[in-house]
């Protein structure tokens, strides 16, 4: 499922991280890469606040969506 349908509170790992190779250089360098554990904080009307690494992220609808997880 892509991350901005995800259940809150709920740790999921990254499937696959899809979009243009400067898309996901720029996730790979946050830690957002295959494997990782990533868990939704929060969702708002246009962001979808996650954890990943003891680190909070903000993620707009284009990112969120391009980030399958399970």
């Amino acid at each position: 499922m892509s991350l901005l349908i995800a259940p809150k509170d709920l740790p999921l790992h990254v499937v696959k991280v899809s979009g243009d190779d400067k898309t996901r250089k720029h996730l790979e360098d946050l830690g957002i890469t295959r494997g990782a554990l990533i868990t939704v904080i929060e969702k708002t009307g246009k962001s979808t606040i996650v954890m990943i690494k003891a680190s909070r992220l903000a993620l707009d609808k284009d990112i969120s969506s391009s980030i399958l997880v399970a």
